[in-house]
């Protein structure tokens, strides 16, 4: 079992799919079924996504399909506001941890604004966790490359080596890494050996 040492940190960023919520099986099942329709002999490309922004999603999977774009927005949009969000066990607590040490904590995610509106809708007290919020509309790379990562180390003025990353996705992972904070692996979205081919952290809750 590897030990962190927390005194040595001054943030922590979290992604939020996978990481902050367990959400991350029911956006399986959404971009399944949006894959198996618009490219049916496809397979595991709800899996490839995850990680990425929506613009990169459409630009990378559906660019065959631009005029689909708006419906599959609407749906998607529809989707997020009826799925339930809910932490990640021991999550809050920890969070409580990390105030408690005076970490600065910030959310660094591939969702966009409109996602997070439903967010806030369903957990009005969710922003008081955090000390930063930053969405899609806050970089100009997406996963995997590191740009996320080091705009929320730049929100804090932090170093890499002052910063904890917490990700689950292969994309988000790979982001991570290259980003030079110390990587926290959970093993929500893919199996633990997966996660091991980034970091030898790996947790499954924050219990």
């Amino acid at each position: 079992m590897i030990e962190i040492d927390l005194k040595k940190y001054r943030c922590a960023l979290f992604d939020l799919d996978g990481v902050v919520f367990d959400t991350e099986p029911q956006y399986t099942v959404f971009w399944k079924k949006e894959c198996q329709h618009y490219h049916p002999e496809e397979t595991g490309m709800e899996q490839r996504i995850k990680g990425m922004s929506l613009t990169e999603i459409f630009s990378t999977f559906f660019a065959d399909v631009q005029d689909e774009w708006q419906a599959i927005t609407e749906r998607l949009n529809s989707w997020e506001a009826s799925i339930t969000y809910e932490y990640i066990a021991g999550f809050e607590r920890f969070m409580g941890v990390l105030k408690s040490m005076q970490i600065k904590t910030a959310v660094v995610t591939s969702s966009n604004k409109k996602k997070m509106e439903s967010v806030y809708r369903q957990l009005p007290d969710f922003k008081k966790l955090f000390d930063a919020i930053l969405t899609a509309e806050d970089f100009d790379k997406s996963k995997p490359d590191p740009d996320c990562y080091l705009k929320g180390m730049a929100r804090f003025g932090c170093q890499p080596e002052e910063t904890l990353v917490f990700e689950d996705s292969v994309n988000g992972l790979k982001s991570g890494k290259a980003s030079g904070g110390t990587l926290i692996g959970l093993a929500t979205t893919n199996p633990e050996e997966i996660v091991r081919e980034y970091t030898n952290i790996v947790i499954r809750n924050y219990e």
